[in-house]
Order: C-alpha cells, then sequence, then structure tokens
C-alpha cells in the first residue's frame, strides 16, 4: 500500500471513529423520519468500519463493491459470521436503490431492524482491530 506504519495506524483510526461519528447521526435522521437518509448512514457507518479492517489487513479495495467482496472472505478466516456479511450485503443493497433507483421509499421497517446489527457490526470490526 505505500503507507508507513502510523500512517496505516493513523487512517484506521481515523476511519473507525467516522464510522462511529456517521453512526451517531442515524438517531437525528429518524427522529425526522428521514428514513433514506438513515439507511445510507447506516450503511456508510459499516462501510468505513470494514475498510478500516482491510486496511487493517493490507487489503486495497478501489470500489464499494470491492470492500463487500474482500469482507466476505473474513467468513472463511473466521473472522466474521455469515451474517455479518450478510448484514453488510442488505445495507448496501438498500443504500443503493434508496439513492439511486426512483420510485423508491425506505421505509421505517426497512431501517429500524437493522440499527442494531450495525452497531454490533462495528464493535465487532473494532474488537478485531485492537484484539492483541
Amino acid at each position: 500500500m505505500g503507507l508507513t506504519e502510523e500512517e496505516r495506524k493513523s487512517i484506521i483510526n481515523f476511519r473507525l471513529e467516522k464510522a462511529k461519528g456517521t453512526f451517531s447521526e442515524i438517531k437525528i435522521l429518524i427522529e425526522n423520519d428521514l428514513w433514506g437518509n438513515a439507511i445510507n448512514r447506516l450503511y456508510y457507518s459499516c462501510f468505513y468500519a470494514a475498510s478500516a479492517l482491510l486496511i487493517n489487513d493490507g487489503h486495497l479495495a478501489h470500489t464499494h463493491n470491492g470492500v463487500k467482496s474482500i469482507l466476505a472472505s473474513y467468513v472463511q478466516k473466521n473472522k466474521l459470521d455469515k451474517t455479518m456479511i450478510k448484514l453488510y450485503g442488505n445495507l448496501f443493497n438498500l443504500r443503493q436503490r434508496g439513492d439511486y433507483e426512483d420510485w423508491i421509499l425506505i421505509e421505517e421497517s426497512d431501517v429500524k431492524p437493522l440499527i442494531e446489527p450495525a452497531k454490533e457490526f462495528i464493535a465487532t470490526i473494532e474488537n478485531l482491530l485492537y484484539e492483541i
């Protein structure tokens, strides 16, 4: 990747903090019934956490699909459970549909069941990043 160890750690920490900060925005969005924006922020909070994990392990993904693809390999490495990969894929698809497709409305029932699992996803990645 061409990064020094210090640069790599800084990026990882920045992305993890960005994941947590983005996740904190969700509360405001759902209080205002902004479900499409909430799913966008849910996805991006997990995306930032996932990209931190990939950088930590020396992977460089140039696209969202690349992150999704590399992340799936963590099931075989027993680092992530299949349900986490499924969650990430679901968030990715909902975000894509909500952001880019016409006549698609993301609703409360789409978002609320994903909030706690997304929070767990970020926490799991944080644990992987800082395990000794």
